[in-house]
């Protein structure tokens, strides 16, 4: 194949770009995973991964993707035939349940149209009503990565205490985490899921679960098989910095240095970083003429955007030509809406002008490709950024 110069825009949403800094981080020499300079690595940064989920209690560090810590928030609370509530927020939220079926759980999957996140009332109305406290575990998506959605967490919370359900709350922050504001604690969350490929800017590889006192509770009763994903083993280990298997030690150097980047630039600024950002895709795609998916402006991402092409347009001839033509990969759509959307992440190390040179890829692929919109769209992000 012939070399394209450039760099290659990578604007899926997520895994995200990793940073140089990181990059050197993790090219660092390997080191005893039994010795006293690991020790040091890995009391830092199951400290510091802490403050990132805002939680005073651990956070257990997997070597494995988001899936991994799905399986193991599910597998370290609750046992065989137990009832979970879930909600049809898109195309991760039906990943999870699926998982859930496949370890002997039962869930109950409130529906939804993909265009919302988890509504608050409708799992207040369902929880309501199981007076024999049947559910065991409600479990959302913070942020629907295929949809662009995202879910009013402390409102959830408030709706399961308004009940007056004992329920565990399990949350997925995999495409939130490091971009959207997310409070483990102050929420009430049980267990948060969480990933290192997006907002942590971090390579694939890293996935966690961070714990409060309830769900370490759950943990001495729950009887679904454990042995990789177990807590206590790890929290054993992890008490003086260590892991009782062989841990991704890189990948670990690389969370250290981006632990540090998002305190250097605080985690309120990165947060509005994200959220500028988005405003300034969805003004983009207004002036498009084209349709975000996500209806609810309260649930805007900003983390991502998916949008729908006009009815006779395959979203993904769209993403072809992009990459054909200007070696930038945008998002795909997922499953209800595959061929309908593409989606553009905009989160990560993510700067105005990644931005600008992002949207200007889009549209000139829109005109290429021959997709019916209004030229001008990048000086209105232009205009939004520049003030």
């Amino acid at each position: 194949m012939a070399r394209t110069a450039g760099r290659h825009f990578l604007q899926i949403p997520g895994p995200t770009q990793v940073p140089d800094r990181i990059l050197r981080a993790i090219d660092m020499p390997v080191i005893d995973h039994r010795g006293p300079e690991f020790g040091v690595l890995g009391k830092n940064v199951l400290d510091g991964i802490k403050d990132i989920f805002k939680c005073a209690g651990p956070v257990i560090i997997y070597p494995a993707s988001g899936t991994g810590a799905w399986e193991a928030a599910l597998t370290n609370t609750l046992s065989p035939g137990d009832k979970v509530l879930m909600y049809e927020s898109g195309h991760f939220a039906t990943l999870w349940k699926g998982i859930a079926e496949r370890m002997g759980l039962v869930p109950e999957f409130i529906e939804g149209d993909w265009r919302r996140a988890a509504a608050p009332e409708k799992i207040g109305e369902r929880l309501a009503q199981d007076n024999g406290h049947e559910i065991k575990a409600v479990c959302v998506v913070h942020n629907e990565t295929a949809t662009g959605c995202t879910a009013r967490i402390p409102e959830i919370r408030k709706a399961i205490d308004d009940a007056r359900h004992p329920a565990l709350f399990l949350v997925d922050t995999i495409s939130s985490l490091g971009s959207i504001d997310y409070r483990h604690d102050e929420w009430g969350v049980d267990v948060t899921v969480g990933g290192s490929q997006k907002g942590l800017m971090l390579p694939p590889g890293l996935s966690f679960n961070a714990l409060n006192d309830k769900a370490l509770q759950a943990s001495q009763h729950s009887k679904l098989p454990k042995a990789y994903w177990g807590w206590q083993e790890m929290l054993s280990a992890n008490g003086n910095g260590f892991f009782p298997y062989t841990p991704a030690t890189n990948l670990l150097y690389g969370l250290s240095e981006a632990i540090d980047m998002l305190k250097e630039e605080g985690l309120d600024n990165v947060f509005s970083r994200h959220d500028r950002h988005a405003e300034a895709t969805r003004k983009t795609v207004v002036h498009w003429g084209l349709e975000v998916l996500c209806q609810e402006p309260k649930e805007y991402s900003s983390a991502l955007t998916a949008i729908f092409l006009p009815d006779g347009h395959d979203a993904d001839a769209l993403r072809g030509v992009i990459k054909d033509k200007f070696d930038m990969s945008l998002g795909t759509g997922l499953g209800k809406v595959a061929g309908k959307v593409f989606r553009i992440g905009h989160l990560g190390d993510f700067n105005d002008l990644t931005l600008l040179g992002t949207l200007a890829g889009v549209e000139m692929g829109l005109g290429i490709a021959g997709v019916p919109h209004a030229k001008g769209g990048v000086q209105v992000a232009m205009d939004f950024l520049s003030k």
